[in-house]
């Protein structure tokens, strides 16, 4: 079974930086698309970040140049490091994985998910 548990969420200032983890139980990161959307109060959950089995990552563009995804196989974690936070980002984060070489930004193409963390930018 795959599990993904997201963590690292809390009240931050506006300008100032979070770290976001998400531990991953049942996935290989050679074959997974890893991708953060988040869910603003009221709004529809929205792609954030993705990164591929080779490593290439792509942003939404509210978000480029100021977030960056990885992954770190060996502690079987994907990170989100986001800086510049603005309160336009404050949403719970929710960790995604897809069986697939081919990251997509569409909800329904990633079947698992984690219970998300809340980030809060004021």
């Amino acid at each position: 079974d795959v599990q993904l548990v997201e963590s690292g969420g809390g009240p931050v200032q506006a300008g100032g930086s979070l770290a976001l983890s998400c531990k991953t139980s049942g996935v290989w990161y050679s074959s997974y698309c890893m991708a953060w959307f988040r869910q603003s109060e009221g709004a529809q959950r929205e792609w954030v970040s993705g990164i591929d089995p080779s490593s290439r990552t792509t942003y939404a563009d509210s978000v480029k140049d100021r977030f960056t995804i990885s992954k770190d196989a060996s502690k079987n974690t994907v990170y989100l490091k986001m800086d510049d936070l603005k309160p336009d980002d404050t949403a719970i984060y929710y960790c995604a994985a897809r069986y697939s070489e081919y990251c997509y930004r569409r909800i329904i193409d990633f079947g698992e998910w984690g219970q998300g963390t809340q980030v809060t930018v004021s």
